[in-house]
């Protein structure tokens, strides 16, 4: 049962993310609102809906830790799986330099949050720095004209903006259920996976890097490999960089509002770390704007199934990697 219900979780998130997005474009298209503000706002919000709405119910059900186990492995799979799984398909053919301030801007994300971390908790006040520097980051983006250009450029062939946008009754029906859906969705996987922790006898942190982080990057992995497919690859890793900056900022950020998430010593000593080299590794095709190719997919998708092995061993850091050792 318990299963299932990280199943239905799951598959209820994405289709209830999908549902609140579709109907809030069209609530936006009837208001009058911008491709570039529809962009930064809701298409950049709906697709890490489920890892903030997966967060918020893992402090408020009182197992903060699988909400941070969430974050971490989402930014892991993103870059690692997001990215890698497509570019085995469809390499990636583009030059990604107009994301180059976007990752520095992602990197300095990722030391500040490993700097908190080391604090051993995330409370109140440092979720409001989060915060206000996840504003920063919307403010900056959305005074790059290259940015508004790409965006009004290849944002109805990518996330479907209707030509006639639904009727105000219609958008709002979307956007209610969608909610209702994010909400329910995720009680119940939240509910599921402590369960499954308990009886596979590891902590809700190691259910939340693997499962859970698996499951809430669906949304980003289906927008990556329609980019591919469609030869947008720059919306693909704008789409990975911009996720994990709103992880990392908004998702901890507005968690730690509702109550403290304190930071497994495993934490501090792995998964951190991998979720820096993670970041680090997608630094040269953004900079130097090189090709992603299957080899370069490969290694990436290696990478991210090697750190999931290591996880689920039912350890963290060295002994983790031992353990893993020992069962080849």
């Amino acid at each position: 049962m318990a299963y299932i219900q990280v199943i239905g979780g799951l598959v209820l998130l994405v289709f209830a993310a999908d549902f609140m997005v579709r109907g809030s474009i069209s609530l936006a298209q009837r208001m009058g609102v911008s491709t570039l503000i529809i962009g930064l706002t809701v298409v950049a919000f709906g697709t890490s809906a489920p890892e903030l709405v997966v967060g918020v119910d893992a402090v408020l059900t009182g197992v903060p830790t699988l909400a941070l186990g969430n974050v971490v492995g989402s930014n892991i799979a993103n870059i690692w799986l997001v990215v890698g799984f497509p570019a085995v398909v469809v390499p990636f053919m583009c030059n990604a330099k107009r994301f180059t301030h976007n990752m520095m801007i992602m990197l300095f994300s990722t030391a500040v949050f490993i700097g908190f971390a080391f604090t051993g908790v995330f409370t109140y006040w440092t979720g409001l720095v989060l915060l206000a520097m996840l504003a920063g980051f919307i403010y900056f983006t959305s005074r790059q004209r290259e940015d508004r250009e790409t965006l009004e450029r290849v944002l109805c062939d990518m996330e479907g903006l209707p030509e006639k946008p639904d009727s105000y009754r219609v958008s709002w029906a979307l956007i209610i259920g969608g909610l209702i859906g994010l909400v329910v969705g995720a009680h119940i996987l939240v509910q599921g996976s402590v369960v499954i922790a308990r009886e596979m006898g590891v902590s809700e942190a190691v259910i939340g890097l693997t499962l859970v982080a698996l499951g809430t990057s669906i949304p980003e992995l289906v927008t990556a490999v329609v980019a591919a497919a469609r030869n947008h690859c720059d919306v693909a890793i704008g789409n990975v960089i911009g996720s994990n900056i709103f992880n990392l900022l908004g998702i901890i950020g507005v968690s730690s509002q509702l109550g403290d998430i304190p930071v497994p010593e495993g934490f501090l000593k792995f998964d951190l770390w991998v979720m820096a080299l993670a970041s680090l590794t997608l630094l040269p095709y953004a900079v130097f704007g090189r090709r992603i190719g299957r080899l370069s997919g490969l290694m990436f998708c290696g990478a991210y199934l090697a750190y999931i092995t290591v996880v689920a061993s039912g350890a963290s850091g060295m002994d983790g990697i031992n353990n893993f050792i020992g069962k080849i």
